[in-house]
């Protein structure tokens, strides 16, 4: 929705435009004076400013100089008798969207408003992707040409055009959110807001705020009315990361916007309707959320119309080498450096590691190595794993005989997976077959548990 200030010090005149403006569908706040009207201005998050020309005190001109202040882009529209024509042009000289010389008609106000507003919405767009703008290749962002990214591509193409509700699922760093704005990209919001709410950064009370914006004096700290995600992605998608962190209480609100497409900010009792398309990503398995009563059922069913899961690195290890080239480039941009490579002995151990942190950690990786590597090129020294955050590992083993109970003749990735799967299976039985449980014994995530499971073979229990 919208939002207008109207600033005006003859009382019916504010009554009369501010009526008009609302059987419009906007939002609208008064002020008498000029005074009034900068400070509202500072407390609410506003479209359009339409101020009279002429008022005791902070005339016009005095009003929108001070607008400009603390707002450059904000349009202030001024309403001015005909004698004071010359004072208009040179209003917007100083910056003002347009002026109005009474007599106008109630067309023209409208017309004008609605010009500004647009107006100001592309200015906040331009802004947005300005601030966004990366190097991007492949498809949406995405690289890799492994037949789990093909599907997921197929997926993208398929479902973005369409309304639809789409759950993104897959381990943190995986690339959860390119798939969400490669959605929206390729559906018909792509000119309108792509919004992204993290739902794990937030407390319940912040986020609830987030989403759906607040009042002035809503809480101790609202000391301004402010919108909130919902209202910003109008017309366009908002994007809910990790919606497996949220509050069953949040979760309830979220289901009934999703239900009635409306909702009220904090403190208010105003309906704003919205037109939103909702994608959402988590790295929880949700079923099993909903089956542990820690996520509803329905909000669940409402979110996964259409499911898109993203492989873990490990399991499209071909793509590693495209993927290290894109970052070298990316890196090498940043740097200022025209050329950055890496040693074919440094690739192939980037293709034998773990990656339990994906896609992020390799971005990590490369960009750490691109730093510290001499003469523009990468060793595999400098791609070996960091073991700072791993102390005492030498020290528990430093006196173990390995001879003892390792069999000779095995090969080390034999002897490695054996150990593996044996602790694996004894941190299932320990923690019941919680997988949760038993991927914290590990110090793992419960998707790499799983992950592993699979690989050694190890059943899931049904419950």
């Amino acid at each position: 929705m919208h939002t207008i200030l109207v600033v005006d010090d003859e009382p019916n005149y504010l009554i009369v435009l501010s009526e008009l403006l609302r059987d419009e569908g906007y939002e609208v706040f008064t002020a008498d004076s000029g005074q009034a009207g900068l400070r509202m201005a500072r407390e609410n998050d506003l479209d359009l400013v339409i101020s009279d020309m002429k008022m005791p005190g902070m005339d016009g001109i005095a009003l929108l100089s001070k607008l400009k202040e603390f707002n450059q882009r904000l349009p202030v529209i001024l309403i001015t008798a005909y004698a004071e024509v010359g004072k208009a042009v040179e209003a917007m000289h100083l910056g003002a969207f347009t002026y109005l010389a009474k007599p106008f008609s109630n067309e023209e106000l409208l017309a004008s408003a609605r010009k500004a507003v647009e107006h100001y919405g592309m200015v906040r767009e331009i802004k947005r992707l300005r601030s966004e703008a990366t190097f991007k290749s492949g498809f949406g962002g995405m690289i890799g040409k492994n037949p789990n990214m093909l599907v997921v591509y197929r997926l993208i193409e398929k479902v973005a055009p369409t309304p639809s509700s789409v759950l993104v699922t897959g381990e943190s760093g995986t690339g959860k959110e390119l798939v969400a704005r490669a959605i929206h990209n390729l559906s018909e919001r792509r000119d309108a807001p792509f919004i992204s709410v993290n739902c794990a950064a937030l407390s319940e009370h912040l986020l609830e705020s987030e989403l759906f914006g607040h009042e002035k004096g809503a809480f101790t700290d609202a000391s301004a009315m402010r919108k909130g995600r919902f209202e910003l992605a109008d017309s366009g998608t908002l994007f809910l990361d990790e919606i497996g962190e949220m509050t069953p209480a949040l979760q309830a609100k979220l289901l009934r916007v999703l239900q009635e497409r409306s909702f009220e900010r904090v403190g208010g009792n105003t309906t704003i309707s919205i037109d939103v398309r909702i994608l959402a990503a988590t790295n929880k398995d949700l079923k099993d959320e909903v089956e542990q009563g820690n996520f509803r059922n329905d909000l669940f069913y409402r979110l996964n119309v259409i499911h898109i899961h993203m492989p873990p690195l490990r399991e499209r290890l071909d793509d590693i080498p495209a993927l290290v080239h894109y970052f070298l480039k990316k890196n090498g941009e940043r740097l200022g450096r025209e050329r950055n490579e890496i040693s074919p002995e440094a690739m192939r151990l980037l293709v034998t590691l773990p990656w339990e942190g994906n896609i992020r950690e390799l971005e990590n990786t490369i960009e750490r190595a691109a730093i510290l590597c001499n003469e523009g090129c990468i060793e595999g020294e400098d791609v070996q794993p960091d073991t700072s955050q791993m102390p005492g590992i030498q020290e528990w083993s430093s006196g173990l005989e390995l001879g003892q109970f390792i069999p000779e003749g095995l090969s080390l990735s034999e002897v490695l997976s054996g150990i593996e799967e044996k602790l694996v299976r004894q941190a299932l039985e320990e923690a019941n077959n919680v997988q949760a449980r038993a991927a914290e014994k590990l110090g793992i995530t419960k998707s790499l548990l799983q992950y592993k499971m699979k690989k050694y073979n190890l059943q899931r229990k049904k419950k």
